[in-house]
């Protein structure tokens, strides 16, 4: 791991799992794929953007793309404009997570995602067990913060995984202060089911 988290814009980490690899090289993670996500069922919490906003998103955030690499030609290799090793169609992109950071006081996970056909097999708590362990490379973060709408699923698999901690704000009862913390937001125009902006 590299000495500051923020040495990973500029020098790009890789783990390594049976057939499967996470790297933070941004540059690698395929735009038209990953919208294709956003557009789906499955990425409830998003929806997908013109390609130059997506990839000022990515360039922007600490990413983690975790791709089924059966012959390990994306660990081994250095991608340049010559040397694509994603253009070899022996690798695939299977699963995604994202970071919002400032790389030393705070980081936001979010569209953490594994293919359907894949989930089941430990690749989900791998790939954000190597989140994780970028997290414990910060040696200032004051918070790392997540939001999930699926209590069933999520909520235990990241107390478990990550050592989160559910934030709940009781509201206020029979005069009573409010208790604990509230997680709140307020829907954009780029938010789902919010329409168009006029």
């Amino acid at each position: 791991m590299s000495s500051s988290t923020s040495e990973l814009r500029d020098q790009p980490e890789c783990w390594t799992k049976g057939e499967y690899v996470v790297s933070t090289d941004v540059s690698r993670i395929p735009i038209k794929t990953l919208n294709t996500w956003y557009a789906g069922e499955e990425f409830y919490w998003a929806k997908p953007m013109p390609e130059s906003a997506l990839r000022e998103t990515l360039q922007n955030s600490l990413c983690f793309g975790l791709y089924h690499d059966p012959d390990q030609t994306l660990s081994q290799s250095v991608k340049t404009p010559e040397n694509d090793a994603l253009a070899d169609s022996t690798i695939e992109f299977v699963g995604f997570a994202r970071c919002v950071t400032d790389y030393t006081t705070f980081l936001f996970l979010t569209d953490v995602f594994v293919l359907t056909s894949l989930q089941g097999r430990g690749l989900g708590t791998w790939l954000v067990s190597c989140v994780q362990e970028v997290i414990e490379t910060m040696p200032y973060l004051r918070r790392s913060l997540l939001l999930t709408r699926d209590w069933k699923r999520s909520v235990p698999f990241y107390e478990k995984v990550m050592d989160m901690e559910l934030m709940v704000c009781n509201p206020p009862v029979d005069g009573k202060d409010a208790v604990g913390f509230a997680i709140m937001q307020r829907k954009s125009w780029g938010a789902p089911g919010v329409g168009e902006k006029p």
